[in-house]
């Protein structure tokens, strides 16, 4: 199970031009996503650490996104 809703994953693919949406496609979105986020959120937490902060930032998250695109 994941923690992004299957809702929410659906409101995304619709809100990205879906008419309709398949049960299978938001179950391999929510992987994907919850996947993607992991990453992010373990290189964000490198560049708090390295800023000697324990609290991640929204800058971390920001500079995690730019380095993994």
């Amino acid at each position: 199970m994941t923690e992004i809703s299957e809702a929410a994953v659906e409101r995304i693919l619709k809100k990205a031009g879906a008419e309709r949406v398949g049960d299978d496609a938001v179950k391999a979105l929510q992987v994907v996503l919850e996947d993607i986020g992991t990453k992010l959120g373990r290189e964000a937490i490198v560049f708090a650490k390295h800023a000697n902060r324990k609290t991640v930032r929204a800058k971390d998250i920001e500079l995690a996104a730019r380095q993994s695109s």
